[in-house]
C-alpha cells in the first residue's frame, strides 16, 4: 500500500522537527522512510514562491490571488515528486511531508470569504490530484498551535521582522490561516494535534509521542501493521 504521511501546521509549530522525529521512529521500527519538505527551496521549481514570499509581487498578502499563488506552489510539489521521491513512493515507503497540497488549503484559502471555501476546496482538489496528478495524503495531521504562540516563537527564530517571509510577518493573517485549517480538518478528515497548553507550546517529546501513535493507529486500521 502507498503510504504518504502529512504533518501540516502554521508557521512555527515544529513540522520540520517531528517529521524528522517521525522518520527516525519509524526506521527505528523497520519501516523503509522518505522525508520531504515543501516548498523545496533547493530546486528552481521554487523561484516564483521565493519571488511571492520575498513580496516581490506586492507587500500584501492579497497581492496575488489564491489560485494564482496557489499554482506556484503546485509545480514546486509536481517537480519535487517526479524527480525525487515518486520511486520510493510506488516502493511503498512511508513518505513523510513537512506542508503539502494542505498548505494551499491553510494559507491560500484563507484569502478568500467563507462562502468561498468549499468552492476553493474543489479545485484544489482537482487541480493538485487529478490534473497534475500528485498523490493524496493518507493521513494528514494537523499540529494546531495557536498563532500567538508561534509568532513569538518566530520572533525568537528570526531575531525581528526583517528575516521573516510575507506570511510569517503577519499574524492577523495567521489567525485567519487558523481558521482555514480548522474548517478544512473538519471537512476533510484531518487529525487535529493540539500542540500547546495555556501560552506555551508542548514538549516537542510529546508531541512526538501523539504523532506517532496516530500514524501506528492508522497503519493498523489501514492493514499496515508495524
Amino acid at each position: 500500500m502507498k503510504k504518504l504521511i502529512v504533518l501540516e501546521g502554521l508557521d512555527g509549530s515544529g513540522k520540520a522537527t517531528q517529521a524528522e522525529f517521525l522518520q527516525e521512529r519509524l526506521n527505528n521500527l523497520g519501516q523503509k522512510t522518505c522525508k520531504i519538505s515543501f516548498p523545496d527551496y533547493t530546486e528552481k521549481s521554487s523561484e516564483l514562491i521565493k519571488m511571492y514570499l520575498n513580496g516581490q509581487f506586492g507587500q500584501d498578502v492579497n497581492a496575488v490571488n489564491p489560485y494564482v499563488a496557489s499554482t506556484f506552489y503546485t509545480v514546486d510539489r509536481y517537480a519535487s515528486y517526479n524527480l525525487k521521491w515518486k520511486v520510493d513512493y510506488l516502493q511503498e515507503a512511508f513518505i513523510i511531508a513537512d506542508r503539502y497540497t494542505t498548505s494551499n488549503i491553510v494559507y491560500q484559502m484563507a484569502k478568500l470569504k467563507d462562502s468561498e471555501w468549499d468552492s476553493f476546496l474543489e479545485w484544489i482538489y482537482d487541480f493538485e490530484y487529478n490534473k497534475f496528478k500528485l498523490p493524496k495524503p493518507n493521513l494528514v495531521l494537523y499540529l494546531d498551535v495557536d498563532p500567538e504562540i508561534s509568532t513569538k516563537l518566530l520572533t525568537k527564530r528570526y531575531g525581528g521582522e526583517c528575516s521573516r517571509d510575507l506570511h510569517e510577518k503577519n499574524a492577523a493573517y495567521l489567525k485567519l490561516c487558523r481558521k482555514s485549517a480548522m474548517y478544512a480538518a473538519e471537512k476533510l478528515g484531518w487529525k487535529i494535534l493540539k500542540c500547546f497548553e495555556a501560552d506555551k507550546i508542548k514538549l516537542i517529546e510529546d508531541i512526538s509521542e501523539d504523532i506517532l501513535r496516530n500514524v501506528l493507529k492508522w497503519a493498523e486500521e489501514a492493514g499496515e501493521g508495524i
